[in-house]
């Protein structure tokens, strides 16, 4: 289903959900090059059902057959960005409760790190618990002064999913990563940005012209190579590099038509008009 919505400016994008932004399952607006998908439940720090788990993965798949989509924003509304999975819905025992959850959010989690598409948190707002994971699967953290996290899992008794651990570990280093799943500490925005888990942090006021920047700069990288650099940089990190997919990358940068573009655009003094062939 499809609907055009109006943003607070008066923009309209495409929107997918069952509802315009303001509904309570996430929704996904495509806005020429960049979409951005929406957690929509405000009044339980935009808890992740089990439902919408589903909804974002749907979201997921269609954005990696849209190729004219390169940049994805993950956002949200109200006093955090998200608290993470909301396990009281499975309806089961904490164990069931538990192994459901892992197996379904952490595939969330790895295709969000999976995406084509590179993908930006948007974090205008705390972030706890699971959200903490869907975060750091994106590829950069836009966070805000004031902001603060923290990883409950120790806490509640629970043994974090594997893939989960190593993102932490591959991305944050095993000091941070202990730290923050052994002791369950809150930690402020400025060390968010000292660990690597934030990319940036600004002002409340700035971080929609920061994320715009952000994705102003990426859009104007050449598309063919910034979708599979990362997924080479992603493979190296997991430690499952494979010599031969890179070498054919490189070799098939060398023979596209953004790459005489870019040289004929150096000679030239302008900017290169990439096209992604």
């Amino acid at each position: 289903m499809s609907d055009m919505c109006e943003d607070a400016n008066g923009a309209k994008a495409l929107t997918f959900a069952p509802g315009c932004p303001g509904s309570a399952p996430p929704s996904l607006a495509i806005d020429g090059a960049m979409a951005t998908i929406a957690l929509h439940r405000p009044d339980t720090h935009n808890r992740i059902e089990p439902d919408d788990v589903l909804i974002i993965q749907r979201y997921l798949t269609r954005l990696n057959h849209s190729p004219e989509v390169r940049v994805i924003v993950f956002a949200s509304s109200g006093k955090s960005f998200s608290s993470g999975f909301d396990l009281t819905r499975l309806g089961k025992s904490a164990e069931a409760a538990a192994k459901a959850s892992d197996n379904r959010f952490e595939s969330l989690c790895d295709e969000i790190e999976n995406a084509r598409a590179v993908t930006i948190a948007k974090l205008h707002a705390p972030v706890y618990g699971g959200a903490t994971d869907l975060a750091l699967s994106c590829d950069f953290r836009i966070g805000v002064q004031g902001m603060r996290m923290f990883m409950p899992a120790a806490r509640l008794g629970l043994h974090y999913y594997g893939h989960g651990i190593r993102r932490w570990v591959s991305r944050l280093g095993i000091g941070p990563a202990k730290k923050l799943f052994l002791t369950s500490r809150t930690i402020e925005a400025e060390e968010m940005l000292r660990i690597g888990y934030l990319d940036s942090l600004v002002a409340y006021d700035k971080i929609d012209a920061e994320v715009e920047a952000w994705v102003h700069d990426l859009l104007s990288m050449a598309p063919i190579p910034l979708a599979s650099m990362k997924a080479t940089l992603n493979e190296t990190a997991r430690y499952e590099y494979d010599e031969a997919l890179a070498v054919a990358a490189f070799e098939r940068s060398l023979g596209t038509r953004d790459i005489a573009e870019a040289l004929t655009a150096f000679a030239e003094h302008r900017s290169p008009a990439f096209k992604g062939e």
